[in-house]
């Protein structure tokens, strides 16, 4: 064995630390003595391996999410196509998104599988993940999203010009719109309409989710939660809120699905407006997703989740650990594992 293994073992382990993970990668017991494991690009993927897995579950998300709804956009009316009306219809984008979720967390376990910047934000204030982790997370949510997007428009922009243009590029309210790459609202909205809109879908989802990862919850499939059922049942869920609430804002409930995308259909082209549409209505999914995931965890934990995790289980509410920060390490909580979002 090279005598200098030790040291490099110990500086992904302080790499690790850095970003609020656990010192040593989640790696089958089989894999963890192996010699590739001193390679320096081995040595990265073990020092980042939950990033790259957020990165890449988020990718899958939106590649399948995206891709549905291009299909859908840029074959309607397709006399060749099976039917003689497209390649699908809008049940067919629902199933893309509640398929891409569900991929995205199986290939995501190991890092948790939050694929959301505002799931991840509340499982670091409702359920201890470190928040030295959150911004990993967040940028390779973020850039999952992006490359994503862009991974879509290459594979179909020969589509999109023969739809628009060669060259043209719009976004609703545009009869000819390719709105592909992110949500926009139906233009009779309001800004406080656009915002409900979201924020209650983004309070549905962090709500169910944590009824379904709560392990005492008898209805989440026993004693364990969802367990490994969990993706399955993200996936009835997210085809649940496309079905009863997409039609007025496209049900954006993440800044990495649609403010990712949002830039990258920028810099492809479609130009300034995608941030002036629906009135600036850019912004609305992005402060919507956080403040609706934290109020339906704020919801669960009041009313249904006793555990000890829950700043809303301890004095004021969790007010306390704002006031007095230092906690005795008797009292610290061990995180839980693989806390999938």
């Amino acid at each position: 064995m090279d005598p200098s293994a030790p040291s490099k073992v110990r500086r992904v382990s302080t790499v690790r630390s850095r970003f609020g993970l656990q010192p040593n990668a989640p790696l089958d017991e089989e894999h963890q003595d192996l010699d590739h494991h001193e390679l320096l690009w081995s040595r990265i993927r073990l020092a980042m391996r939950e990033p790259f897995a957020e990165f890449f579950g988020t990718f899958i998300m939106v590649l399948f999410g995206d891709g549905s709804v291009a299909q859908v956009l840029l074959s309607a009316g397709l006399e060749t196509a099976p039917g003689g009306n497209g390649f699908g219809e809008y049940q067919s984008i629902s199933w893309g998104w509640g398929l891409g979720v569900m991929l995205g967390i199986y290939v995501a376990g190991d890092s948790g599988g939050f694929l959301n910047p505002a799931i991840t934000f509340c499982f670091c204030l409702y359920r201890k993940l470190p928040w030295r982790r959150f911004p990993i997370y967040f940028i390779a949510q973020f850039l999952g999203g992006f490359c994503a997007a862009g991974v879509i428009y290459a594979n179909y922009v020969a589509a999109i010009n023969s739809f628009e243009g060669a060259g043209i590029r719009t976004v609703p309210p545009s009869p000819t719109a390719t709105a592909i790459f992110c949500t926009y609202p139906q233009a009779f909205l309001t800004k406080t309409n656009q915002f409900f809109s979201e924020f209650i879908t983004a309070t549905l989802l962090m709500f169910v989710i944590f009824a379904l990862k709560d392990e005492t919850n008898r209805g989440a499939m026993g004693k364990t939660g969802a367990g490994p059922f969990f993706p399955l049942a993200l996936f009835f869920l997210i085809f649940g809120l496309g079905a009863c609430f997409g039609y007025e804002t496209g049900y954006a409930i993440n800044l990495a699905r649609d403010f990712g995308p949002r830039l990258m259909s920028y810099a492809v082209g479609y130009g300034p407006a995608v941030w002036s549409a629906g009135d600036y209505y850019f912004w609305v999914p992005i402060v919507a997703s956080f403040l609706g995931c934290t109020f339906g965890g704020f919801l669960y934990d009041v009313f249904i989740y006793t555990g000890p995790e829950s700043p809303i289980n301890t004095p004021w509410l969790g007010l306390k650990r704002i006031v007095r920060p230092s906690v005795p390490s008797s009292q610290r909580i061990k995180e839980p594992e693989r806390s999938s979002a």
